[in-house]
């Protein structure tokens, strides 16, 4: 377990403190998830959620014998010689689904019956139209059926005190489905943790205005609001805040009230960072330390406010902050939904072209994951590596390659180890 972040004034390693472990910030960032209590909502509302309980059944599914298909309600008994010789049965009425006159067959009679509708009593199975001629009055069957063939019985999908959709399943349209068939109007889930992004920059301008000389867009908080939305949350894009303390402190003060995590893009190296650690000091206590990273090795966690919300600072640069997003920030947001593994899959892959790397950080490149038609072996080719800041690269990878700490150089054809970004539409 790491320390508690709750003291009252920050702490901050320098540059000359040594580099923390990539797997020691996750931990730590990952002892901060928070699962929001879960609240009930309409079944058409809970898609993408995780169930917060296990839903029982009080109901059975189907309620009643049912035809699985069109054609006549028998008793298996009496078509039993069907396949060897012609079997002409009277058909004594119609049942269509919705029906609810109950009917009786009596031996030696047929039924004719739409699918989904309720077999009459004494009725065993269905003769498909497909083995009859179809007559109304007086029907030959050509084909014997089972007991219980093409008949859909009671509690056959689901009986009274089975438990339909189990806590932490994820509701997709199967789920909705089913809670709809078990007669739940409602049901209680894990709500998207609410997070919000707030850029820093004297520099920043918003997208609506035209840059002057020394000024740049807002690229983060649209990137990284887009990213928590991918991860499964719920997103406030606070926008560009001036990086004035008062003004800072007041929004981000505000932000925590509301969110399950903040984050600070722009609240990581140079002055700027200095800055905002200085403006947040007193919200609670920061951990700012260099990380054994690249992109991204400087950045700063807490846990702020009095409900201590988990809150990041990272660089201002979008291609790190969207790496630093995606290694730490998003494991947060997927672990406080509740899933049951945060992480992305991760595979092995053959490298197409050499890559270099940092000594003593772990390497997350960008990359192109491929597939090997002839083999299904997966092969990776490396993006971007004459610039660590192009984003471009990074709207045309699939995948980060992770390289380790001890490595420095990757040759083409090496097994290296890739993490799986979001699939294209």
């Amino acid at each position: 377990m790491t320390e508690s972040l709750d003291a009252a004034r920050p702490e901050v390693a320098g540059d000359e403190a040594e580099l923390r472990s990539v797997d020691a910030q996750i931990s730590m960032t990952l002892d901060a998830a928070v699962r929001p209590q879960p609240v009930r909502v309409a079944i058409s509302e809970a898609q993408g959620l995780l169930c917060a309980e296990e839903v029982v059944a009080e109901h059975a599914l189907p309620g009643f014998d049912q035809a699985a298909i069109d054609g006549y309600a028998v008793r298996s008994v009496d078509v039993r010689t069907a396949g060897q010789e012609p079997v002409q049965l009277p058909v004594v009425g119609e049942i269509a689904a919705g029906s609810r006159q109950p009917r009786r067959l009596q031996p030696g009679q047929a039924v004719r019956v739409d699918t989904g509708a309720p077999l009459p009593t004494l009725a065993d199975a269905v003769v498909p139209l497909a083995y009859t001629d179809g007559h109304q009055a007086k029907v030959t069957v050509h084909r014997s059926v089972p007991s219980a063939g093409y008949v859909r019985r009671a509690g056959e999908d689901v009986q009274i005190g089975d438990v339909a959709v189990r806590r932490g399943d994820t509701i997709g349209s199967a789920q909705v489905g089913l809670l709809a068939a078990v007669g739940r109007a409602k049901v209680l889930v894990y709500p998207r943790p609410r997070v919000s992004i707030v850029s820093v920059g004297d520099e920043l301008v918003d997208i609506d205005r035209t840059p002057s000389v020394g000024q740049v867009y807002d690229v983060n908080s649209y990137a990284l609001a887009a990213a928590a939305r991918d991860a499964g949350a719920e997103v406030s894009r606070v926008g560009i805040v001036p990086s004035e303390p008062k003004r800072l402190r007041e929004v981000v003060e505000g932000r925590l009230l509301m969110s399950e995590i903040v984050v600070v893009a722009g609240g990581a190296g140079g002055a700027t960072g200095d800055e905002v650690h200085a403006a947040l000091s007193d919200l609670g206590r920061i951990d700012m330390t260099r990380v054994a990273m690249h992109p991204g090795s400087v950045q700063g966690f807490g846990r702020l406010g009095p409900d201590s919300v988990p809150t990041f600072l990272i660089p201002g640069n979008p291609m790190s902050a969207l790496v630093v997003f995606e290694v730490l920030v998003r494991p947060l947001i997927r672990a406080a939904r509740g899933t049951r593994n945060p992480h992305r899959r991760i595979v092995g892959a053959r490298l197409l072209s050499p890559i270099t790397s940092t000594e003593g950080r772990r390497g997350f490149l960008r990359g192109q994951l491929l597939r090997d038609e002839a083999n299904g072996e997966y092969l990776v080719q490396p993006l971007g590596q004459s610039g660590a800041h192009l984003l471009a690269s990074l709207a045309e990878a699939n995948c980060l390659i992770n390289v380790p700490e001890e490595a420095t150089e990757v040759a083409a054809g090496e097994q290296v180890q890739v993490t799986f970004l979001a699939q294209r539409a």
